[in-house]
């Protein structure tokens, strides 16, 4: 075991310079940052005694120094209301002083009133100590260092006294009956006593005002007999005239009533003439509208009956002028056309014989034959029908002993052709049989 040691001491190396310098500029600054952390701490302290904080129901009280106030008197200690301040260390001490209100009971017995009634009173009162800088320095020579329940006694005592006086100058009936007066008289005596304390008096509230002799009593039984009285003579007198104000009111009313039902016949009465009216008035108006639809009426069927012979006459002239006109027009437009065509016809007729005409004297005999010929079949045809024309039913031949009468009646029908052919040659100009006239008048005379 001792060789090991031996051995590990002989192979520690040495520390190099460079080495040795670092570890020396380390500590130099783990020094110097724990100094720093030193002094802020040391400042944060200092800054801590010197800055004051005020609540805001408190004061500060910082003495040691002379100060001047606003009125320029000098005092030892200067008032802080809320807020915050700074202290000079070892050279000002700073102190507190509660401003909260601080209630202090009162109970008086045998403060005797005007004249010499003993009362006990009870009342209560809220004091603090005053914020006017003017007298605070009162409350802070005189009670500074003490607790609340010393400035209640001192409190308690001076309202006592007060009291004591205001009661000796009111009446037992005036304290009972204006507690607030009474309350606001010892408000009025004991603030002046209070500023010299350098205190404020907030409320004060009487509770209670009694006596050991009964007086009050006594006063509150009369004036409850008065006022049971009082009151009884006013329900006497206020039924009375209730009643009478119930007699006025029912003659009232019947008055009313009264005035009510004339006015309500009077306004029936005029409801009936007004409907009267009316109803007339409506009649005429139905009359008058009645009236006017009739005479409405009539004109209507006369403009009815306007239209209607305006329909039937436009229905005449539609059904039968018109087409008479027209059929006439139509009829002079035919006769105007047959006429013209007529007229034509006669005309081209005209012209055809006369070219007829000129060209039989062009051409001579053989115009004449040529035109035979065309016409010969129409000729012959209507030739053929003169016999049919004529109809014989029963035929009574008298024969005049000659024995040519049968004969005669058996030539009819030649008769009758040849005198058709006479009358074409006539109408022609033209020759149609092969005899001329001559040869037959001497065949008729040979025959004869």
């Amino acid at each position: 075991m001792n060789q090991y040691i031996e051995t590990r001491s002989e192979t520690r190396a040495e520390p190099s310079p460079l080495t040795v310098e670092s570890n020396l500029v380390r500590a130099d600054a783990g020094l110097i940052i724990t100094i720093v952390i030193i002094v802020i701490l040391l400042g944060i302290g200092v800054l801590n005694t010197m800055i004051q904080i005020c609540d805001p129901n408190k004061i500060l009280i910082i003495s040691g120094r002379k100060y001047k106030r606003e009125d320029g008197q000098e005092l030892g200690y200067r008032v802080i209301y809320g807020g915050r301040t700074f202290r000079i260390p070892i050279l000002e001490s700073v102190e507190t002083m509660d401003v909260r209100t601080i209630p202090v009971p009162i109970e008086v017995t045998n403060a005797y009133a005007k004249g010499g009634t003993p009362l006990n009173i009870q009342a209560i009162a809220n004091v603090k100590i005053s914020g006017d800088w003017s007298v605070v320095g009162n409350a802070i020579e005189r009670f500074l260092g003490r607790g609340r329940e010393e400035i209640s006694r001192v409190a308690r005592e001076t309202l006592e006294g007060n009291l004591r006086g205001v009661v000796a100058t009111l009446t037992p009936e005036q304290l009972n009956e204006d507690r607030l007066q009474f309350a606001e008289r010892i408000s009025n005596d004991v603030a002046s006593d209070l500023a010299k304390l350098g205190l404020q008096l907030d409320t004060l509230k009487i509770q209670s005002v009694s006596d050991d002799v009964d007086y009050l009593n006594s006063i509150g039984r009369r004036q409850i007999a008065t006022i049971v009285r009082d009151a009884e003579i006013a329900e006497s007198n206020a039924i009375a005239e209730a009643e009478q104000a119930e007699a006025d009111c029912n003659r009232k009313a019947e008055v009313a009533e009264t005035e009510t039902a004339t006015a309500t016949e009077e306004k029936q009465n005029e409801l009936r003439r007004i409907t009267a009216e009316v109803g007339k008035e409506a009649k005429m108006e139905e009359e008058r509208t009645t009236a006017a639809a009739e005479e409405a009426r009539a004109r209507a069927q006369q403009e009815l009956q306007s239209v209607r012979a305006e329909l039937e006459k436009a229905r005449l002239e539609v059904d039968q002028v018109l087409p008479a006109q027209a059929q006439q027009q139509a009829n002079e437009l035919e006769a105007k056309g047959k006429a013209a065509k007529l007229a034509e016809d006669n005309k081209a007729s005209a012209q055809v014989n006369e070219m007829l005409a000129q060209v039989w004297q062009e051409t001579g005999v053989d115009a004449s034959e040529l035109f035979l010929v065309q016409q010969m079949e129409m000729i012959l045809k209507q030739a053929t029908k003169v016999p049919h024309r004529l109809h014989l039913g029963e035929v009574s031949v008298i024969d005049n002993g000659d024995g040519k009468a049968l004969a005669s009646l058996s030539n009819a029908y030649p008769e009758m052709i040849r005198q058709f052919l006479q009358q074409s040659e006539e109408t022609l100009g033209i020759k149609l049989s092969g005899k001329n006239n001559q040869d037959t008048e001497q065949t008729e005379m040979e025959e004869d």
